[in-house]
């Protein structure tokens, strides 16, 4: 088993949760606070959020506080267009839907487009941009408010942020890069300054920025908190998600560089099945007797690790599922077939909104209201 690794750019070995909150210095998400969440929501919790997947953060429960007060927050995410977007791409992004239709809340998109040409020497800045144009499609077909949220390109919209973003940069040294992403002298001086654009983002508003993301990116956010309040805005606070596993088992996470780890959200139903019965890592025994008789593992089965974060809504249809493959009376090859099925549905789903995003991308990158007043503005 390989030795956990998590960073913003890599994520490897089993990882294991409860360590990575005592070493980033995270708070575990407790049953308190999903309660108070869903008070304030006045909605059902996301599946994704009541059975644990986002399972850490910092300082939710000061942004609920203040939302309690009047003072709202405002939510940022982003993506780095360094491949085809699949499954694992979009759990941020459904939290960030899920917050923004909640409490109604401004949503800004960051499309790091400069950051992946920097970290990939075999990436051009031609490349990273036309994948951003394809990413951003994806994302808009998820169905954000159009006049409550912005999405940019760094390469786009960078002139608007650059006075307050060397404001910033003058606050943190190099050690201080050193010691949170372990830059070395090889590194690119781009990357080692890149960090600062990230955190442009929480200054967007004067209200506390809440950031639904992976939990790989909160370095990031260890940088904004030591610097926020010098500049004049709020710590930043976040709620970090678990990763989606790859297909062949529960170490690392799916990559859009190993075809064989993901799934596609432009995959169709054939493609989706094969995959799933090809490559889904099994909990169950080596032979149908062997199972019925002994039972399989959901807990490390990769179809139910999926049904289990996103796919399967009905919390009853779950548990009858977990104890029929348990029991043996749930075959593999049954319930990797329920899995596919499931997940189709979803991308068909998506697949048909993506068809008309166009007006949407439009409307979120420059004609809606929120971004007709982000193109507007520029930040000293």
């Amino acid at each position: 088993m390989a030795e956990m690794r998590v960073t913003p750019w890599t994520v490897e070995g089993k990882i294991e949760y409860e360590r990575l909150i005592k070493e980033f210095g995270t708070a575990p998400i407790n049953d308190e606070l999903l309660e108070e969440l869903k008070m304030l929501a006045k909605k059902p919790l996301p599946v994704f959020l009541r059975r644990g997947f986002f399972f850490s953060h910092r300082d939710l429960s000061l942004a609920l506080k203040e939302y309690k007060e009047g003072k709202p927050f405002f939510i940022y995410t982003g993506r780095g267009p360094s491949g085809r977007m699949h499954l694992g791409h979009i759990l941020s992004f459904l939290m960030a839907k899920w917050l923004q239709e909640a409490f109604g809340a401004n949503l800004y998109i960051e499309i790091t487009d400069d950051e992946k040409f920097l970290q990939k020497k075999e990436y051009t800045l031609k490349k990273t941009r036309e994948q951003a144009d394809k990413d951003i499609l994806d994302i808009a077909a998820l169905g954000f408010d159009p006049d409550k949220t912005f999405i940019f390109k760094d390469t786009e919209y960078i002139g608007r942020v650059y006075p307050l973003m060397v404001r910033a940069a003058k606050k943190v040294t190099f050690s201080t890069m050193k010691a949170v992403f372990g830059f070395t002298n090889e590194t690119n001086v781009g990357l080692i300054f890149w960090p600062m654009y990230q955190v442009m983002p929480t200054f967007f508003e004067k209200n506390r920025a809440l950031i639904p993301c992976a939990i790989d990116q909160d370095p990031y956010w260890r940088i904004q908190r030591d610097i926020a309040e010098g500049l004049g805005y709020k710590k930043a606070a976040a709620i970090h998600g678990m990763f989606l596993p790859p297909l062949q088992g529960v170490e690392g996470k799916m990559s859009s560089s190993k075809e064989e780890s993901a799934i596609y959200l432009d995959e169709d139903a054939k493609t989706v099945r094969k995959k799933i019965m090809k490559y889904a890592f099994s909990g169950g025994q080596p032979t149908v007797e062997e199972h019925r008789k002994k039972g399989g593992n959901p807990d490390i089965d990769i179809s139910f690790i999926y049904l289990k974060m996103l796919f399967e809504e009905d919390d009853k249809k779950l548990g009858e599922i977990y104890n029929a493959y348990k029991s043996g009376e749930m075959l593999t090859g049954e319930l990797k077939d329920y899995t596919a099925k499931k997940i189709t549905e979803f991308l068909e789903k998506h697949q048909e909104k993506k068809k008309s995003a166009e007006s949407l991308v439009k409307k979120m990158m420059y004609d809606g209201k929120l971004a007709k007043e982000m193109w507007e503005r520029v930040y000293e």
